[in-house]
C-alpha cells in the first residue's frame, strides 16, 4: 500500500494566519483527483477553492464546516493512487502567490516521512505584513481567481455556495441565469429574497430549501456610505436592496456560547487590536451646517470632496506615520478609505484619486467598491493603501464617535446622523439641517491646530451651497 501524504493549507496569498471551511466537496474514503476542487475556505476577503495536490483515497480531513484551520496546519491526509495521475516531484503546487514573500516555499513533513510542498509557516509568510484596513493583503490576486464547478449537478463559484449555505438556499432549486447555466450570487440573493420563485424540489430531495422558504432573507450586503437620503434601505449599485441579516439570524447567534471568530470578523480583531496598541487618539466634534445647500445633494460626495478639500489645505492629516522610525510620510494624492459595513464585518475599499473625481466619479466611484465588496470579489489592492478614511456611520444612528485610526493612516472622519437642530442667528432662532462630524488623528503625527484647521476647512468646504 501507499504511504500516506499529508497536505497542509498553504498560505492562500493573503499573509493570514488562518482560513475557515466553508464547504469540503469530498468526504473521508472517497478518492480524490489531482488538481481538482478539494474544499473552498473563506479567508478574510475572499472564499478560495484549494485544489487537491494528490490523486488518492482520503484518509483524514482536519475538520467540518466552519472550523478554522492555521496556516501550516494539516487540512488533509492521502493515500496516494499510483494509477491516477500525480504531480511530478518539486512539480509547483500553484497555492502559493504571495507577493513579497522573499522565503521559498519549504515541503510539509508528511505523517511517514514523504513531503507535499506546502507555504512557510504564518510568521515567515507574513513578512512585514503592511495591511493597513480590515482585510488589506500584500498578495497577487492570482490566488482568488475563482472558476466555475459542477458539485451534486449545480454549477456555481464557491463565493456563491458559501452565500447559498449562509442563507439557507438549497442551490439545486435556484434558477440559474449565468453563463452555460451556472448559478450567480444574484439568483442565490433573489431565491432568498423569493422562495416562491424555487424550482419543484426533486422527489425526495431534502436540503436547506425548506428552511429558506420559512426564513426568507433580503438581498445583499449593507454599506455604511450613503447618498441623499440616510434612512432609505442601503442600495447596491445595481440598484437593488442590499443584504441585511436574515429574519432571526440575531435570536440564532445568541446561543449564550462562546463563538470562535471567522474569515473577516476574525481579521478584523486583529487589526483593530493592532491600531489600538500603535496610535495616540485623539478626537475633535463639530457640525457640518447645511442650510445652504441648494436642492437634494449626495451627501457621501460631499463628504468626500470635503475630505479632499481640507486634505490640501492640511496635508498633516493625508499622510502616514511611520512608530518606529517616527516619521511621516505626506501624500500629494487623497485616496480616501470608505468603511463598508457587512453581516460578515467591516471592510474598507480604497476611493482612489478621490482629488481628481467629481459628485458623479465620486458616487460611480462608490458604488463599485460596494457592489465589489457585497459580492466578495474586490481586489486585494482595492483593500490597502488608502490615505485617509470615512466612516459614515450616521445612516444607522449616533451622532459623535471616536473612530479608530488604523495606522499607517493618521486620520479618519466621521459623519453622525442628520439632525434639524435650533441655531442662534442674528436678530433671531433658526431651524438648520446639520451633519455631525467627527474626527480623530494620531497625535504623535499631526498637532491638535492642525487638526482643527482641518476640521474647518471640511466644514466650510460642507457649508457651500453647491
Amino acid at each position: 500500500m501507499s504511504q500516506s501524504k499529508t497536505f497542509h493549507l498553504p498560505d492562500l496569498g493573503e499573509g493570514l494566519p488562518d482560513a475557515t471551511i466553508v464547504e469540503w466537496y469530498v468526504k473521508e474514503g472517497d478518492v480524490a483527483r489531482l488538481d481538482e476542487p478539494l474544499v473552498s475556505m473563506e479567508t478574510a476577503k475572499a472564499v478560495v477553492e484549494v485544489p487537491s495536490p494528490v490523486s488518492g483515497k482520503v484518509l483524514k480531513l482536519a475538520g467540518a464546516a466552519g472550523d478554522v484551520i492555521a496556516t501550516g496546519a494539516m487540512l488533509a491526509v492521502f493515500e496516494p493512487d499510483p494509477n491516477l495521475p500525480q504531480r511530478a516531484e518539486g512539480q509547483d503546487t500553484g497555492h502559493h502567490h504571495g507577493a513579497g514573500h522573499a522565503a521559498p516555499a519549504k515541503a510539509a513533513a508528511s505523517d511517514d516521512g514523504g513531503e507535499l510542498p506546502t507555504q512557510p509557516a504564518p510568521s515567515e509568510a507574513r513578512g512585514g505584513d503592511a495591511g493597513t484596513v480590515v482585510g488589506a493583503m500584500q498578495s497577487s490576486d492570482a490566488v482568488h481567481s475563482e472558476t466555475a464547478i459542477s458539485v451534486g449537478g449545480v454549477k456555481a463559484m464557491p463565493a456563491v455556495r458559501a452565500l447559498a449555505k449562509k442563507l439557507g438556499v438549497d442551490l439545486a432549486r435556484v434558477r440559474a441565469t449565468g453563463a452555460d447555466g451556472t448559478v450567480s450570487l444574484a439568483d442565490v440573493k433573489n431565491a432568498a429574497a423569493s422562495p416562491s420563485s424555487l424550482l419543484p424540489a426533486a422527489p425526495g430531495g431534502t436540503g436547506p430549501a425548506a428552511a429558506a422558504a420559512q426564513s426568507p432573507a433580503a438581498a445583499a450586503s449593507r454599506g455604511v456610505s450613503r447618498g441623499e437620503e440616510p434612512q432609505r434601505t442601503p442600495m447596491s449599485a445595481a440598484g437593488k436592496p442590499m443584504r441585511t441579516r436574515p429574519p432571526g439570524a440575531e435570536t440564532a447567534a445568541a446561543s449564550g456560547q462562546p463563538e470562535q471568530l471567522k474569515g473577516v470578523r476574525r481579521n478584523m480583531a486583529r487589526v483593530m487590536a493592532d491600531a489600538h496598541s500603535k496610535v495616540v487618539p485623539t478626537t475633535l466634534v463639530d457640525d457640518a451646517d447645511l442650510h445652504g445647500w441648494i436642492g437634494k445633494q449626495d451627501i457621501t460626495a460631499r463628504l468626500v470632496r470635503a475630505i479632499t478639500v481640507a486634505c490640501k489645505t492640511v496635508p498633516a492629516l493625508n499622510a502616514w506615520f511611520d512608530g518606529d522610525a517616527l516619521a511621516v510620510t505626506r501624500h500629494p494624492h487623497v485616496d480616501v478609505g470608505i468603511a463598508v459595513d457587512t453581516d460578515d464585518g467591516l471592510f474598507v475599499p480604497a476611493l482612489r484619486n478621490a482629488d481628481m473625481l467629481d459628485a458623479r466619479g465620486i458616487r460611480e466611484g462608490i458604488n463599485r467598491l460596494r457592489l465589489q465588496v457585497e459580492e466578495r470579489s474586490i481586489a486585494a489592492s482595492e483593500l490597502s493603501g488608502y490615505t485617509i478614511s470615512l466612516s459614515n456611520f450616521g445612516m444607522f444612528a449616533g451622532r459623535y464617535a471616536t473612530p479608530v485610526v488604523v495606522p499607517p493612516c493618521v486620520a479618519i472622519v466621521g459623519a453622525g446622523k442628520l439632525s434639524h437642530d435650533v441655531v442662534a442667528v442674528i436678530g433671531g432662532i433658526e431651524v438648520h439641517r446639520r451633519l455631525p462630524i467627527s474626527l480623530t488623528f494620531d497625535h504623535r503625527a499631526a498637532t491638535g491646530g492642525e487638526a482643527a484647521r482641518f476640521l474647518k476647512a471640511l466644514l466650510d468646504d460642507m457649508a457651500l451651497p453647491q
